[in-house]
């Protein structure tokens, strides 16, 4: 496998969208106690980050009716305008709902989070990557009910392509610098 160019490397705020894959209650009951709290965690931090920097946010629910919505605290903390894409494929971009918000958003780096990394998560990043689409996937904010499955689900998104990276990387990366009214604001959430 062939090292990225650095440019491949660099989250822009104007380029990136986050999307939020299947962060349901039944489902993130299934999942180890502190690989949940980490992804929660972090999952409401890249939200806010998404709110505070302009990027829009597409949120996904698998089987809704099987594995419940979507957990409280994600839905409280994403803008009352955001619904869910309830699907059923595995793989968002198999999803033309899904394909059609990024499309409109015109955002061409996907920052991925949510569950379960080998399964949707992993599906997901290799077909957004084979539609031209550079995917960031947030390590410390996705979760499988195996920890082992998270390491094979990295690996392979990062074979297909993807940048594995982590919250605090990110959120510095879009921030580009201190001293802002946004780093101010986001600043605190990493601490």
């Amino acid at each position: 496998m062939s090292a990225m160019e650095p440019q491949d490397l660099s989250l822009h705020r104007d380029k990136a969208l986050l999307l939020i894959i299947d962060m349901q209650e039944r489902l993130a009951a299934a999942m180890p106690d502190e690989m949940m709290a980490r992804a929660r965690r972090y999952t409401g931090v890249l939200i806010e980050a998404a709110r505070q920097l302009g990027l829009p946010i597409v949120l996904t629910e698998q089987y809704p009716r099987g594995l419940g919505p979507t957990l409280p605290e994600v839905r409280a903390a994403l803008p009352p305008e955001i619904r869910p894409v309830e699907k059923v494929h595995f793989s968002c971009a198999a999803v033309p709902e899904v394909m059609r918000a990024i499309r409109d958003a015109g955002r061409r780096q996907i920052l991925v989070c949510g569950m379960e990394a080998h399964v949707c998560v992993f599906q997901t990043v290799r077909d957004l990557q084979r539609a031209q689409l550079q995917t960031f996937v947030v390590q410390d904010a996705v979760a499988s009910r195996a920890a082992d499955n998270v390491s094979v689900g990295l690996r392979l998104m990062e074979r297909a392509g993807a940048v594995v990276t982590s919250t605090e990387t990110a959120l510095f990366d879009l921030l580009g610098c201190a001293g802002t009214p946004e780093f101010k604001a986001l600043a605190p959430l990493i601490r």
